[in-house]
């Protein structure tokens, strides 16, 4: 299933609101799946004041701080598919892994088409509780992160840091690999 011309990259962001645009996004990680060393962090500048409380809450962000000490979105969406390119070398394409991954990437689709005019993953994303679902063929509710994690057990928990997040989705994710492997033989 995993092919040489594809780095799987895990990717969490923690943004201010539940949709792009209207809501900024405030912080990236990132790490390699099968390489999870190589790691990517960065905090931005909110885009504008609004904000869903419960979003905040949940970061730990505050608007001013980011504000006064998070990098300027065009700035860190640079920095984001700089190290992106550092990943993937000739013909090698960037798979965007997240868990839940319809939000993660719509804000950071929309933060590379915005600010740097495309995207280095391109249009798709391959989302961990799908792939989870096909893999064991469970039902929806089955997939939230906690029935997840039960079922793979891994050694990371989440904790709503970006970059934390991103490594261990990436465990999730290799966990549920593994196990796909070990039935299919």
């Amino acid at each position: 299933m995993i092919d040489d011309g594809e780095i799987f990259v895990s990717v969490d962001v923690e943004a201010a609101g539940p949709i792009p645009g209207e809501y900024s996004l405030l912080s990236i990680g990132a790490c390699s799946v099968f390489k999870p060393e190589e790691m990517f962090a960065c905090k931005l500048k909110p885009i504008n004041g609004n904000f869903d409380p419960k979003a905040l809450e949940v970061s730990g962000f505050t608007l001013d701080q980011l504000a006064r000490t998070g990098l300027p979105p065009l700035d860190a969406m640079h920095s984001f598919a700089d190290w992106l390119a550092t990943l993937a070398s000739g013909e090698q394409t960037v798979v965007f892994v997240g868990f839940n991954a319809p939000f993660d990437w719509s804000f950071v689709n929309y933060y590379f088409h915005r600010f740097l005019g495309g995207n280095p993953f391109g249009f798709t994303a391959l989302d961990i509780k799908a792939f989870y679902m096909g893999a064991t063929g469970c039902k929806w509710a089955d997939t939230r992160s906690s029935k997840v994690a039960e079922s793979v057990k891994p050694v990371r928990e989440g904790t709503h840091d970006a970059l934390q997040d991103a490594l261990y989705q990436a465990e999730i994710f290799r966990l549920i690999l593994a196990n796909q492997h070990r039935n299919d033989e």
